[in-house]
C-alpha cells in the first residue's frame, strides 16, 4: 500500500508549535528535538498504515472516521481522518487535556 501525504490543519500546526515552545522552555533543545522526532515517526506510521490506529475518540465524539495515534515517549495524541488522497490531521493534543472541548474547536474549521 502506498503512503498518503499527512496534511496538518492550521490548528494542528499551532498545537505542535506550542508543544515545541513548551519543551524548549521547560526541557531544553534536546527534549524539544525528541518531541519533533516522535511526531515525525507518528506521522510516518500514520501515512503508511492509517487504519491501524484507534477509532476510540471517533466513537466517543461521534466523529465517524476519526482516529488517534499516541506519540512514543510523549503524552501527546495525533487526531486525524483518512481521505482517499491524504491524511487530514485535525489536532495534536496533550493526553491530559479536555479532549472533547478541544476537538470541538477542530470541528468548526
Amino acid at each position: 500500500m502506498k503512503s498518503k501525504p499527512v496534511v496538518p490543519r492550521q490548528l494542528a500546526r499551532d498545537d505542535v508549535e506550542q508543544a515545541v515552545n513548551h519543551y524548549l522552555t521547560e526541557g531544553g533543545q534536546d527534549i524539544a528535538l525528541d518531541f519533533v522526532d516522535a511526531l515525525e515517526k507518528a506521522f510516518q506510521q500514520i501515512a503508511d498504515n492509517p487504519a491501524s490506529d484507534s477509532p476510540r475518540w471517533g466513537h466517543d465524539l461521534n466523529l465517524p472516521g476519526l482516529r488517534s495515534s499516541r506519540l512514543q515517549r510523549f503524552s501527546w495524541i495525533v487526531f486525524y481522518l483518512e481521505w482517499d488522497n491524504h491524511i487530514d490531521v485535525w489536532r495534536v493534543l496533550h493526553a491530559q487535556r479536555d479532549i472533547p472541548s478541544w476537538m470541538q474547536d477542530s470541528d468548526e474549521t
